[in-house]
């Protein structure tokens, strides 16, 4: 019998994971056997879950709340399914899904079974990020329309801005002189007079 462990993801760090540690809790594993990521799912480049993989032996036990906490990208789900399964020969145990318990049904017709509703609940998880990204353009779209600004709020400008801009755009002074006199990087006092001038 191996080592059990628990794997918990949570998207940001102000996300909570009281809920999946208490689903962990039931399952008697060691608080030093618990890893936490918080970050999101899209890859595997998680500290603490390479941490984990790092320390898995054949026969270990890995206990996940839900497919989508392991990953939300379809591809690499199955990928890290696989090597959990084959390459490190652990078992996994997804809490909310009992057909995702690799510990039953070794036989062929388990097998098979258990990688058909592990295809299908990836492939949600993938469709579930792609809707968020979704749902996210369209409300930062709506959010335009209204009129709402994102971004720090712009500096005002200088009050010898126009004077000194007109100065340089009748090539009587240069334009790393301009921005001196604005208080600007020169870049950025190209850019405001362009835009001033262009409206």
């Amino acid at each position: 019998m191996g080592i059990a462990y628990g794997y918990i993801r949570v998207s940001t760090k102000d996300q909570n994971e009281d809920r999946q540690r208490i689903a962990l809790r039931e399952f008697n594993i060691d608080k030093k056997n618990i890893y936490i990521d918080k970050q999101s799912g899209k890859n595997f480049n998680r500290p603490m879950y390479k941490q984990m993989l790092r320390r898995l032996k054949k026969d270990d036990l890995i206990y996940i709340k839900s497919i989508d906490r392991l990953g939300r990208n379809y591809e690499e789900i199955l990928e890290q399914w696989r090597i959990l399964t084959k390459e490190k020969l652990v078992d996994i145990v997804v809490i909310d899904m009992p057909l995702l318990d690799t510990r039953r049904g070794k036989d062929l017709i388990g097998t098979f079974l258990s990688d058909i509703v592990l295809q299908i609940l990836s492939f949600v998880a993938e469709n579930e990020r792609a809707a968020i990204r979704q749902r996210q353009a369209e409300g930062i779209a709506a959010a335009k329309a209204r009129g709402v600004k994102f971004g720090r709020p712009q500096k005002p400008l200088p009050e010898n801005f126009e004077e000194v801009c007109l100065l340089w755009k009748k090539g009587i002074i240069t334009g790393t002189d301009a921005a001196q006199k604005c208080g600007m990087p020169l870049s950025t006092f190209r850019y405001k007079a362009q835009n001033t001038f262009s409206e």
